[in-house]
């Protein structure tokens, strides 16, 4: 089988994430009062192809390249950081293909006062961060890392890798 040539990485300056933004993708879910009926703004998840897990992951040493990027089409996965830490995630949207498209992925830079719901079928690389080491919480289905986990190698399938450049100077240190 013949690989692709490598490449130098190529660049996607994460964009401050809102909730506008990142619609095609997600959700970004803020504090609201407490009290607050459900609504449009809550997470909107579907978790009931299987036992959902609420877990902390910690993640280190984590930079901010990548050669490969996930898809989960059972569920939705909400991700966020502890400690209020900002994070870099890229995405790309659902395919009915078995790929993503490269040119269709872009990141986000993700304050520690929020997080994300991702949709069914998101392509999505990270959480990427400077730091030595972060804690996430992390929803998903107990199963979704044995069965529900389609990964795309960005190097072998296109000979691709990816950086991605915060646009706050908080991350570079």
């Amino acid at each position: 089988m013949n690989l692709p040539p490598i490449q130098p990485p190529q660049l996607i300056l994460a964009q401050p994430i809102t909730p506008e933004r990142f619609r095609p993708y997600g959700q970004v879910i803020q504090a609201s009062p407490d009290g607050k009926l459900f609504d449009a703004t809550d997470a909107q998840l579907q978790l009931s192809q299987g036992i959902p897990r609420f877990y902390i992951m910690r993640l280190q040493d984590r930079g901010r390249h990548f050669d490969q990027i996930t898809r989960h089409q059972r569920c939705t996965q909400c991700l966020g950081s502890l400690n209020g830490a900002t994070w870099l995630m890229a995405v790309a949207p659902a395919s009915a293909d078995d790929w993503p498209e490269p040119a269709a992925i872009v990141a986000f830079e993700i304050p520690g006062d929020c997080f994300i719901k991702l949709e069914l079928g998101i392509w999505h690389a990270g959480p990427y961060f400077e730091q030595a080491q972060i804690d996430f919480y992390n929803l998903e289905l107990s199963d979704t890392n044995l069965i529900d986990h389609q990964t795309c190698h960005l190097q072998s399938r296109y000979g691709i890798t990816f950086e991605i450049i915060p646009q706050t100077a908080k991350l570079q240190h």
